[in-house]
């Protein structure tokens, strides 16, 4: 049964009328027509749908919508702005570390969770906290180069 959930997106208020169980990935990209967080695998395991939800990277294609009612939720549009990008946006220009950018949703928004938890990472940590994502381009060496230079822009 449909109902209608109040998401707060990026900063603004939407009503979504949708069944509670509906994963919020649908919300966003059907409802709200937002183009990041990209369905990917719909089973949590690639990472191309991650947005955070209160500050954690939370993959939404298998979060129900309801869950995110009351919540603050932040998409990779929300994450930094053209005018003011956030260091991982800039350092992904920088590194060039995406190829086709579908699967760049996934890593920024993850990597943004574990810079706001840990603010100087070692490597080791970052390849922890990125180990679950998936790149079918192969720029895995460029993502992390990214994240170590987003980590000493937001530690500087």
């Amino acid at each position: 049964m449909d109902k209608t959930i109040r998401l707060r997106v990026d900063g603004h208020a939407h009503d979504v009328h949708a069944d509670p169980d509906m994963p919020l990935l649908y919300a966003l990209r059907d409802d709200l027509a937002l183009e990041n967080p990209r369905f990917g695998c719909g089973l949590a395991q690639c990472g191309a749908c991650t947005v955070h939800i209160d500050g954690k990277a939370t993959r939404s294609c298998v979060t129900p919508v309801s869950f995110a009612e009351g919540r603050a939720v932040t998409t990779l549009a929300g994450l930094g702005t053209p005018e003011h990008p956030h260091p991982l946006q800039t350092a992904f220009a920088e590194e060039q570390a995406m190829q086709c950018g579908y699967c760049l949703n996934g890593w920024i928004m993850t990597a943004a969770d574990l810079l706001a938890r840990e603010k100087k990472p070692s490597r080791a940590q970052i390849k922890e906290a990125l180990g679950s994502l998936v790149c079918r381009c192969g720029a895995h060496v460029a993502i992390l180069r990214a994240v170590e230079r987003a980590a000493k822009a937001v530690t500087a």
